[in-house]
Formats: C-alpha cells, sequence, structure tokens
C-alpha cells in the first residue's frame, strides 16, 4: 500500500493515501457531539454516536477535525483515542480551511449552511466539497437554512444526508418553496441544481445494545414485576412538547391491561425511561398515568444515568415509541430497541416508516392535522407569535394516533411470547444489517467518494470561482 505523507499531520507519520477520496474532516462543536456536557438530546447522541462508529469502521489514513477552537481538537482527539484509533489524527483550523487538505469533503453536523458555502467561496467553488446531515428539520431556524442554500454558493457536489425517506420528502419540498419563490422574484433565472439528498440512516453500536439478564432481573424486582406480567418500556425525553404525549399510550395500555386480565393474563407496567424538561410535567404524567391507566404499574428511571437505560432495555418486554411530534425526523429509540432485541410499537411516522418492518413491530396509524388548520399554527411560529414549543404541541396536539391499534398491538405481544421472540429476533438482525455504523459507514464513505469525484470532474473543466476574491 502507498503512503504519502502531508506536512500538516501532528506527528509527521506516514499517510495511507488509497482512501483519501471517501474520507472527510470533521467539522467539530461540542454542542454537536457531546451530550454528557451540552445535555441529551436526539442530536447529540447520534454526533456522539457516529463519531465513535466513524472511528471504529472508517477505513481511512487519517482522522481530520476541523474547528475554531483547540479545546475542540482535544475533544474529538481524546474520543478517537477513547475509541482505540491507532492512525494518524490532523487537526485543521476553521481560519485557514485549505488546511484540510488532501481530504476535501468537510462533513458538517447539521444540514449545510450558507455560512459554510460563502466560507468557500473565496477559495473557489470547486475548494472542497460540503456535507452535512438533517436531525430535527421542524425549527424556523433550520427551514431558514434551507432557503438561504439555494440562493448562497451551494454547488451540486454538496450533499446534506437524510436519515429517513420521509425527512427527503420535507427537505425536498423545502428546497422547491424556496425555488418557486426565488424564479418568481427573479423571473428568467436559471438556478443552480440542488445539493445531494441521498437516504443513509443514523446508526447504532448494536452490540453495545445486547440485553443483560442480571439487568433485567433487577429492573423487574426493582418495579414489582412478576413473572408473567408485561412490561412495556420507553427511552424518550418526557414531554408532551418535543417528543409524544403520553395520553394516548396510557389509554391503549389501559384498554390492553383489562382485556389480559380478563383472559387469566398478568400485570402491565409502564417504564419511562427519560428526563423531564420541566418539574411540573414529572406531577403530571404520574397524576395522568394513575387517572387513565390505573390497572397498569407506572414507573420512571433516570434517562442520563446508563445502568437505568440499559436495565430499560434490558427489562422490558415491548418497546413503545408513540411519537406525534415533529420534533421526531428518524427515530433512533427504536432502532437500539430492535439492537436489543424487543418488538416495538410505534407511531406511523418519519424514520420509523423506515426503520420498522411488520416482522419487528407494528406501526400504528397516525394522521396529522388538515392542511388549513395546520398552516395557521404554523404560520402563527412562523410570525414569532408563538415560540417553537407552543407550535410543537399544538401540532402534537392536533395529531391523533389509533388508541384501538396500539391497545391492539399491546394485547397481541402480551398473549404470544413466541411472537415476542420472533419480532424481537428479526429485529435485531435488521438493527445489525442496516443499521449498525459496521453499515452505514460505508454509505458515508461512498457518498463522500462520489463528491469527491464530482470535484474532479469539475475542477477538470476548470469552472471559475463563484464568489470574488476580497481585495488585497
Amino acid at each position: 500500500m502507498a503512503f504519502r505523507t502531508h506536512t500538516l499531520a501532528l506527528d509527521g507519520t506516514p499517510l495511507m493515501s488509497p482512501d483519501l477520496a471517501t474520507n472527510a474532516a470533521i467539522w467539530y462543536s461540542s454542542d454537536g457531539y457531546e451530550p454528557a456536557s451540552k445535555g441529551i438530546n436526539g442530536r447529540r447522541v447520534a454526533g456522539e454516536s457516529f463519531l465513535r462508529g466513524f472511528f471504529a469502521h472508517a477505513k481511512v489514513g487519517e482522522f481530520v477535525s476541523i474547528a475554531h477552537a483547540q479545546a475542540d481538537h482535544d475533544a474529538f482527539a481524546a474520543l478517537a483515542r477513547e475509541t482505540g484509533v491507532t492512525v494518524p489524527l490532523r487537526a485543521a483550523r476553521l481560519d485557514a480551511p485549505r488546511s484540510m487538505a488532501p481530504v476535501e469533503v468537510l462533513h458538517y453536523p447539521a444540514p449545510i449552511t450558507a455560512t459554510e458555502t460563502w466560507r468557500r467561496a473565496q477559495h473557489g467553488a470547486a475548494a472542497w466539497a460540503l456535507c452535512g446531515i438533517t436531525h430535527t428539520t421542524a425549527t424556523r431556524n433550520v427551514m431558514q437554512t434551507f432557503f438561504d442554500l439555494r440562493s448562497a454558493a451551494q454547488m451540486p457536489w454538496d450533499a446534506v444526508i437524510c436519515t429517513s425517506t420521509a425527512v427527503q420528502a420535507s427537505v425536498r419540498h423545502l428546497m422547491e418553496l424556496a425555488e418557486v419563490h426565488l424564479s418568481q422574484r427573479f423571473a428568467g433565472s436559471i438556478l443552480p441544481a440542488r445539493p445531494l439528498l441521498p437516504v443513509i440512516p443514523l446508526g447504532v453500536d448494536s452490540a453495545a445494545f445486547q440485553p443483560d439478564p442480571s439487568l433485567r432481573q433487577g429492573l423487574r424486582d426493582r418495579i414489582g414485576a412478576a413473572p408473567e406480567d408485561l412490561v412495556a418500556v420507553s427511552i424518550a425525553r418526557l414531554t408532551p412538547d418535543e417528543k409524544f404525549d403520553p395520553l394516548p399510550l396510557f389509554l391503549a395500555l389501559e384498554e390492553a391491561a383489562l382485556q389480559w386480565r380478563s383472559d387469566g393474563g398478568g400485570r402491565m407496567h409502564l417504564v419511562l425511561c427519560g428526563q423531564f424538561n420541566e418539574a411540573g410535567w414529572a406531577e403530571t404524567f404520574a397524576k395522568a398515568a394513575a387517572q387513565l391507566m390505573p390497572s397498569c404499574g407506572y414507573h420512571v428511571l433516570d434517562g442520563s444515568d446508563a445502568t437505568d437505560r440499559a436495565s430499560t432495555l434490558s427489562g422490558g418486554d415491548v418497546f413503545v415509541f408513540p411519537v406525534d411530534n415533529l420534533q421526531e425526523t428518524f427515530g433512533l429509540a427504536p432502532v437500539e430497541a430492535m439492537a436489543a432485541g424487543l418488538p416495538v410499537i410505534v407511531s406511523d411516522w418519519d424514520g420509523m416508516k423506515d426503520t420498522v418492518t411488520p416482522d419487528t413491530g407494528f406501526r400504528i396509524p397516525t394522521e396529522l392535522p388538515r392542511a388549513g388548520l395546520s398552516a395557521y399554527v404554523s404560520l402563527r411560529y412562523l410570525g414569532g407569535t408563538d415560540g417553537y414549543l407552543q407550535y410543537l404541541g399544538q401540532i402534537s396536539a392536533m395529531t391523533p394516533l389509533n388508541v384501538g391499534a396500539m391497545a391492539g398491538a399491546l394485547l397481541t405481544l402480551a398473549r404470544d411470547p413466541d411472537l415476542r421472540a420472533r419480532m424481537g429476533a428479526a429485529g435485531q438482525k435488521r438493527a445489525r444489517r442496516f443499521y449498525d455504523w459496521s453499515a452505514v459507514i460505508p454509505q458515508m464513505q461512498a457518498l463522500w467518494g462520489e463528491q469527491a469525484a464530482m470535484l474532479a470532474h469539475a475542477r477538470a473543466k476548470s469552472g471559475p470561482s463563484i464568489a470574488p476574491q476580497p481585495p488585497g
């Protein structure tokens, strides 16, 4: 294998060259990758998991961070070494972005922004390619980002990874709206090609979610669940504004529990592992559970505690995730549950339309509010009358889940332990095959390789810079 020594390597170590085209410099900021220090949310958990998966499975000769501050480079390097990286690490500066060379793709931990395209423009439109990834796309800022991108120095060799087909459709729609406005505003103008919008899912380290029999028994002892009882579990932010309204779940559990008990079955329990963003929600959830599912056990575990999270997945019989919120775009928790061997019951929503198949669980029919009503709520948010949480909460309140179908799915799984086992095994197989980082990282590297090839083609045509050089 040929090697190349790059003058910017931190330690002068020879760097392997054959895989340069499928590498990317990682735009590092603690907000995108450090849930422990910045707060647990899906975006940061996914970001940290991506980095660990990238370090473990990428076939590259070096790992490159690009950042504003040395502290960010240090955090990147620390995680790399913790993960067992032995190839060279290199730090590139965002105020000198060409220092990422010979790596030619910059991976951004969110949808790429107009700012990043203008950072590149002074160096030439084909100086490097940008690659971003979707997380939450419902915020005003993210929607504005896609509009701004279509009017900025974005190029066809840039990419925004869409983590689900539903998100891909929504991103395309946002870009269509921007393009309609721009074509009307600047009649006769020719808009540049959109960025690449491939669907590549978020990943998991499936081996990290293998169930632990001792943790399973420990959880069941802790909540007082008998061997014949059914324990439904969920790991999520415990807030109706940003994840799901628990009332349909409570109603479905009570309906299923009463029927199962009349059949001679055991008791049903619900374990919610997460954190309440506001103290008042804990009391609200508890009161609602007592009133709406008095036949069921109700238990809350600390979502910030790794042992509690592992115990939840090890001790459960069924994983429930009835999301009704625009904040959710992929749904990482059900994939983790599948990796843990649990059958899943989810809303028919966003990324879960892709991840949950009939052999792994149940997707519960879910309806968005009619267009006229949701448009009014959206315009209140756009105009600043309502805040983001109000907007999410209002749309969620108008998004019905089929409670009867959810109760039926719970009852079916309660009655049939063999079906639970088959679905759990199918889920584990699916998680390993499609969502383990060993399967996802090669897809990302293939995308980066495609972007690098498009760059090479553009350079061969010697296209001019799309922004004037600053006066010097």
